[in-house]
């Protein structure tokens, strides 16, 4: 009888341009159920890599043409492919070798001739690794599939929430954040109204301003999202972003009222650019502003609303064309979202 969860069968590819080593790791890796693949050069490692993506890639160093360190980059430099787990294998015993691959993003190491015990223990544990990295990947997916139910809800807010990720990370880059820290940004600001998953289509898209009852109701979302992605520990460091996108400099923000840097820096970027697509996109109750009346009220709401350090970068990136470069970039469907409390005439739920 067929389980209702057969297992996974992880992929395992070999590289190395000698075939007698190939099937001798082969033949080592025999019996554990593994899919084992072959490749006999460094170009045709990457190809088949592109093709089907491989659990793991015990790779050779010493190989004609393209050796198994420039494979090795390669593979880590592609933001698809990174996670891949790489295991080098070389004769060579000496330190400048080893630092070399650490370098180029080997996960493990083995030595020829190749110990059939310390081959099995290194497979076991990156495989066991590779497969958390991939049930985390898949649990991404699925909150973003439920933010995008959230905005094919509204037509008016359809793809705010990529516009924002994509703001946000071109703020985080201005500001000089690291690779990993954009990429917070870009996921955080892709989920920050996850929350209005809950909120009722007559609020949502209601055509006039909300009552002070209709608007309690709207400022739950950022408290909602983190309730839903609170016990998925994959989702710990976008939750700053999803909970106060909507805190104030000045305190009279909400859910926690955080006053100045008490607000997450995540969160001060993304709801500069939250507010912002939010000001120029046309909403159930009012058409969108022009470019010249948004920049106004977003250099008056530096300091009391916004931190005045993130307006500065975004100002400039205005000035340099990144509102061209996110509609460039905007890839499929999206979230809706929102903008902060109103100041100096802005409005916003």
């Amino acid at each position: 009888m067929k389980g209702l969860n057969p297992q996974h069968r992880p992929t395992v590819l070999v590289v190395d341009d000698v075939k007698a080593n190939r099937d001798l790791i082969e033949g080592q890796l025999d019996g554990l159920g593994y899919r084992v693949a072959q490749a006999s050069n460094g170009r045709d490692a990457l190809a088949m890599i592109e093709r089907a993506e491989p659990d793991l890639v015990l790779l050779d160093i010493n190989m004609a043409g393209l050796d198994g360190l420039e494979v090795c980059r390669r593979i880590k430099a592609d933001p698809l492919r990174r996670l891949v787990p790489v295991i080098l294998i070389t004769a060579l015993t000496d330190r400048e070798t080893h630092l070399t691959g650490i370098e180029a993003g080997a996960d493990d190491f083995l030595t020829k001739p190749v110990d059939r015990e310390a081959l099995l223990l290194r497979t076991r544990v990156l495989l066991r690794e590779r497969m958390l990295n991939k049930r985390l990947d898949a649990t991404k997916s699925v909150l973003l599939a439920f933010a995008r139910t959230v905005e094919a809800r509204d037509r008016y807010t359809i793809h705010h929430a990529e516009r924002v990720g994509l703001y946000a990370r071109e703020i985080g880059a201005a500001a000089g954040l690291a690779a990993a820290g954009l990429e917070v940004l870009y996921t955080g600001g892709v989920l920050h109204d996850l929350g209005k998953i809950g909120t009722p289509d007559a609020i949502l898209q209601k055509p006039g301003p909300l009552t002070e009852e209709e608007f309690a109701v709207m400022r739950r979302h950022p408290v909602d999202g983190e309730s839903i992605c609170m016990p998925l520990r994959s989702t710990t460091q976008f939750l700053p972003i999803i909970r106060h996108h909507h805190e104030r400099m000045d305190g009279r923000g909400y859910p926690d009222h955080l006053v100045g840097v008490e607000i997450p820096l995540g969160a001060r970027i993304a709801a500069i650019a939250d507010a912002w697509d939010a000001m120029v996109s046309d909403r159930p109750y009012r058409a969108g502003l022009d470019r010249d009346e948004a920049t106004r009220r977003l250099r008056a709401g530096a300091g009391p609303q916004w931190d005045p350090e993130f307006v500065a970068h975004f100002l400039a990136l205005l000035e340099g064309g990144v509102s061209e470069r996110v509609a460039a970039a905007q890839e499929g469907p999206s979230i809706a979202g929102d903008v902060g409390l109103p100041i100096a005439g802005t409005s916003g739920q």
